[in-house]
């Protein structure tokens, strides 16, 4: 049966709508072709780029590094670090050193303490200048006294507690030259502390080995700084006590367990009599003040010695 000619045209137009079908097909690797009337709907994929890893090492911008010549490179910021060991596990900075340590100490916030602030600190109170709010030389220099005599002290906060009473720079009296314990430990102030020591050690003891035999084990003080008046009456000035210039004696313990107390002797206690006799009358050349049984009602059972400062430089020493 013979074509009729018309439909040739119709038939060469499929042809090509075939023809491209396969070639579409096949540049997307699908088996199946898409139908001609779909073929405008079809749409190219975008690629996918996949991000490049990253590396685990960064670098910072400023770092400390040293010149190869080995001097220092000029301070500021460095925009090209320079690293060894890259392409490898371990990169390095070159030249970089460890953070240094700082070593931060407390602010005191005192008003004080910021005045000075720009001043070295001091831990001891008597190593300090006398510029920085230390002691005085002179105070430095009766301790270092005390020292040599063998006395047995600590320095104790400043005793201020009103007008009338207080120490500057006292001291806690635990023991004498020889190892002579002072029970209980008393507080005082420098210069009586040191005339007391050289009085045990140059007049008590040696009348108690002359006339005992034994050594000095301890000696029992009644009364050290004390804030109050004159032998605690009403209205009296002020007693030496209250600048821990004075120091009050009440018995004497000896090696061998024979206490002495510091009170009138009996009739025939002759060596015991002689000895107080004796210490008394010594005593005042290193106090300004002795008083003892027999001066009056208040001192019948002690001695009692101070470094009380009179204008016309005397000596009250009552034997």
């Amino acid at each position: 049966m013979a074509r009729h000619p018309s439909s040739r045209p119709h038939l060469l137009k499929l042809s090509s709508l075939m023809a491209i079908s396969l070639v579409l097909g096949s540049c997307s690797g699908s088996d199946v072709l898409a139908p001609p009337g779909e073929l405008l709907s079809l749409e190219r994929a975008n690629p996918v780029i996949a991000p490049e890893p990253q590396p685990a090492f960064s670098y910072p911008v400023a770092v400390p590094m040293q010149s190869s010549g080995g001097g220092n490179l000029a301070e500021g910021q460095v925009a090209q670090p320079v690293v060894t060991g890259i392409g490898t596990d371990s990169p390095q900075l070159a030249g970089a050193a460890p953070d240094p340590v700082v070593i931060t100490e407390p602010v005191d916030a005192t008003p004080e303490a910021q005045k000075v602030g720009f001043l070295p600190r001091f831990s001891n109170p008597a190593q300090t200048p006398a510029w920085a709010g230390g002691m005085p030389a002179a105070e430095k220099a009766c301790r270092q006294r005390l020292k040599r005599l063998g006395v047995r002290f600590r320095d104790i906060p400043a005793i201020n507690p009103g007008r009338s009473c207080n120490i500057d720079y006292p001291i806690e009296l635990t023991a004498l030259s020889g190892g002579i314990e002072i029970k209980p430990a008393a507080k005082l102030n420098c210069q009586i502390t040191e005339a007391f020591a050289q009085w045990v050690k140059n007049e008590l003891a040696p009348s108690v080995r002359v006339r005992y035999v034994a050594g000095i084990s301890s000696i029992n003080q009644l009364s050290s700084y004390s804030c109050r008046t004159m032998n605690s009456v009403k209205g009296a000035a002020m007693s030496e006590h209250s600048h821990g210039n004075a120091i009050d004696v009440g018995k004497i313990t000896l090696n061998s367990g024979t206490s002495i107390s510091v009170r009138k002797p009996g009739f025939f206690a002759f060596r015991e009599k002689n000895l107080l006799n004796t210490v008394r009358a010594d005593s005042c050349k290193y106090f300004s003040t002795v008083l003892g049984p027999g001066s009056d009602v208040h001192h019948k059972d002690h001695f009692h010695f101070d470094l009380r400062q009179r204008k016309s430089g005397y000596r009250h020493c009552s034997l």
